[in-house]
């Protein structure tokens, strides 16, 4: 990778940090659900500050190329990420399905109340 390519992804990598902080900062995003968005952006910068270390990783893992170990890493963290979102996807659609059967109870306990005073 040339000098030239590390300094722009470098520069994109901490301006993407720096927006998420933002974000969190104005809370539009709620710091534990972007850990992992900027856990992958810190590592991405440290693959790029150190190519070299991109080469150690792809002959420990036995992968032939450094643009492959680029490539998997990518697929690595996109399911990484995946599978976080479907934890909290599952986690707020069972809040949600908590809230609708208390929502239904309640306005059952209405009903009948409001029967009786008829």
């Amino acid at each position: 990778m040339t000098l030239q390519a590390q300094v722009i992804i470098i520069v994109f990598l901490f301006f993407v940090l720096a927006v998420i902080v933002n974000m969190i900062r104005q809370r539009r995003l709620e710091l534990k659900y972007v850990l992992l968005w900027m856990g992958c952006d810190i590592a991405l910068i440290i693959l790029t500050c150190f190519p070299d270390l991109m080469n150690v990783l792809a002959r420990i893992l036995g992968i032939q190329s450094p643009m492959n170990m680029i490539f998997f890493l990518g697929f690595l963290f996109s399911l990484i990420i995946i599978f976080s979102l479907t934890v909290t996807i599952s986690h707020f659609t069972a809040m949600v399905r908590k809230m609708a059967q208390e929502i239904a109870l309640l306005s059952d306990e209405l009903n009948e109340k409001t029967k009786k005073e008829e």
